[in-house]
């Protein structure tokens, strides 16, 4: 079962301009033996972001026209026919019968529509409205040699209308919808630059306290940057790249530092989310939810500014150029992003970022992304990927006590890191947490890889009881080029109700191969009833992904609502539990587990660990660590020497 949307590397792509030119040459085929006699360039049955389709298509022949230096002359009058349709066609001016955004009634500016009729979905005008002022603006940048006079007359002030509407007739982002924002910003951005100075100038000035004080005034925070808001959390796996193209764009139109040091910060912190492979989950609105071309020129402008492989991000590809139908036929909507990315000069950063990152732990294909609290909230390697497992309506990966997590941090969490020859990187990380009880107790999770494996070593105070290392859920594995939803370890089907199997060898799960110092244990929830959807990987959820579990629990299943409240909502899930090693130095429980590709499921896995004064030394197949104290160094800081075997 494939995961649906993550299907290959968007720096894959060939970004060569006699690429583009192809693929406008393929635009162009398609819309001229689609185009009506009234100048429709829509995709037939497009009923959803319709309102800028057409004028979208009509922007790629332009662009065409343009690009070849005017040799596509049999290009200028459906350009010209397309517009025209526009201009009558799809230019509205009544409001829409329930649109509940508008500051100025009866206004008569004009605006595009979500959808058609009447009174029907109108809380999409807005966006549509954005979309089709980028539009018509990429148009007036290629009108030379295409429009006359009058028609460039007629567009200006069509997209002057346009931008008055967004920022004077409705309240500005009423959709708290941080990318159409920025995308508003651009567009105004665009239109100044055709308009008269003092008329051009305001605009611009407008636009730069609109991106001041409604984007940059209400940023988020998330794993320690500030992120444009969607839809009410910090970050989206569909509009956060989104937002990074548009802050591309933003910053190549009129070269304000803002726009490229914002779009920095969030590059660096996508940079941090991914997996090696490319993967992320969730989002504040969809979760697994990739978007495709729409992230590309964002992605590719600032993998050169950051000096990282942003690239690896796996999109939807099937949506790899430019929006599509089912069916996948030419779509005109969100048709902004290819003109610019055609615009852009091509090149990737293809090398993984340089220096220590606080919220990431990588090396070739091995790599745990941490979440805010510096729980790992994806690890990868053998090209398979765990996700935080669930007890007792609690995610993460880390020690467990009776059902308790102890991951969620009661005072500050501190991380040191460290580089060893031969190719050896480490992350120590140290948290206060509580127990159930509310006792104060130390944790020190100590991430070591050297690019092919991954070892995991957590000490915590000793309690009494059985504590047990909640090791990850199984999720993902490569598959050809795409990622599968893992149902089964060696032959063990994850549906199996209240399964728990023991092993003192290694699991091998998908492209993985894990590894436990004291045994390790795979176990699925047991469930009560035919209502499994609170347990992941029951007989009733087995065939789902993580996205469509987590909307089927969401306050809106339709996609309006958020995802991860929907995820957490999840009682229990799949599960690698690891016990504690037998015989740990006194005073601490010591878990230990190896994640590695699926061939080294037979090397031997036996770490010894020995106190060292206040330290803990380690030693495993490749390495030497010595861990200090919790309480840290004179200055409260873990401390974490690291040496190759």
């Amino acid at each position: 079962m494939y995961l649906t949307y993550q299907r290959g590397a968007l720096h894959d792509l060939p970004d060569a301009p006699d690429a583009y030119d192809t693929v406008l040459a393929r635009v162009a085929e398609e819309a001229l033996a689609r185009i009506t006699e009234d100048g429709n360039l829509e995709r037939p049955g497009c009923v959803l972001d319709v309102g800028d389709t057409s004028l979208g298509v009509t922007s790629l022949l332009a662009l065409a026209f343009r690009r070849s230096g005017g040799a596509l002359e049999h290009l200028a009058e459906p350009v010209r026919r397309s517009l025209a349709f526009h201009l009558r066609e799809r230019v509205y001016v009544h409001d829409n019968p329930g649109y509940p955004n508008l500051r100025v009634r009866d206004s008569a500016v004009p605006y595009a529509r979500y959808s058609l009729g009447d009174g029907e979905h109108p809380l999409g005008d807005w966006p549509s409205t954005v979309w089709a002022l980028l539009q018509a603006v990429n148009i007036l940048d290629a009108a030379d040699g295409l429009l006359d006079a009058a028609h460039r007359a007629a567009l200006t002030e069509l997209a002057r209308g346009y931008w008055r509407r967004l920022t004077e007739i409705t309240f500005f982002n009423p959709q708290d919808a941080t990318n159409q924002a920025i995308g508003c910003v651009v567009g105004g951005l665009m239109l100044a630059r055709h308009l008269p100075a003092a008329a051009g100038a305001a605009v611009r000035a407008t636009a730069m306290q609109l991106y001041e004080r409604e984007v940059r005034a209400r940023r988020l925070p998330d794993r320690g940057a500030l992120l444009p808001a969607e839809h009410g959390g910090a970050y989206d796996n569909n509009y956060g790249p989104i937002s990074l193209s548009f802050l591309a764009q933003a910053h190549r139109v009129s070269g304000e530092e803002v726009f490229a040091t914002d779009g920095d910060e969030i590059a660096r912190y996508i940079d941090a989310r991914l997996s090696s492979g490319g993967y992320d989950v969730g989002g504040p609105r969809y979760s697994e939810q990739h978007c495709g071309f729409e992230a590309v020129l964002g992605l590719r402008y600032f993998s050169r500014r950051v000096r990282a492989d942003l690239g690896r991000y796996l999109g939807d590809t099937r949506w790899a150029r430019h929006a599509a139908g089912p069916d996948g036929a030419l779509d005109g909507h969100f048709a902004f992003m290819l003109v610019w990315q055609t615009q852009d000069p091509p090149g990737w950063h293809r090398a993984p970022r340089e220096g220590a990152v606080r919220h990431q732990l990588r090396r070739e294909g091995v790599s745990v992304s941490f979440d805010d609290r510096l729980t790992p909230a994806v690890v990868e390697a053998g090209r398979t990927v765990l996700l935080p497992a669930a007890v007792s309506r609690q995610h993460g990966i880390g020690p467990a006590e009776d059902g308790f997590l102890l991951t969620r941090p009661f005072g500050r969490v501190r991380v040191r890191d460290a580089a060893a020859a031969p190719g050896l990187t480490a992350k120590l990380v140290t948290k206060p947490v509580v127990t159930r009880d509310g006792d104060l107790v130390h944790t020190r999770s100590l991430y070591v890889t050297d690019g092919v494996r991954l070892w995991l070593v957590v000490a915590v105070d000793r309690r009494p009881g059985e504590p047990y290392l909640l090791a990850g859920l199984p999720y993902a594995t490569a598959h050809g080029d795409r990622l599968a939803k893992l149902r089964h370890a060696a032959g063990v089907d994850f549906a199996a109700k209240g399964l728990r199997h023991t092993t003192d060898g290694a699991l091998v799960i998908g492209g993985m191969a894990v590894a436990g110092a004291a045994g390790l244990r795979l176990t699925t929830p047991d469930f009560p009833g035919a209502d499994g959807t609170a347990y992941f990987n029951s007989p009733t959820t087995i065939g789902l992904t993580q996205e469509q579990a987590a909307f089927r629990l969401a306050a809106d299943p339709r996609g309006f609502g958020n995802p991860d409240e929907g995820w957490r909502h999840i009682t229990a899930t799949t599960a690698i539990e690891a016990p504690a090693v037998p015989r740990g130095p006194d005073g601490l429980h010591l878990f230990a587990v190896r994640y590695g590709p699926a061939a080294t499921a037979a090397e031997p896995f036996e770490p010894s660990f020995e106190p060292a004064g206040a330290d803990l030394v380690v030693r495993a197949e490749e390495f030497t660590a010595v861990v200090g104290p919790p309480s840290g160094d004179h200055a409260g800081e873990p401390t974490l020497r690291l040496r190759g075997r």
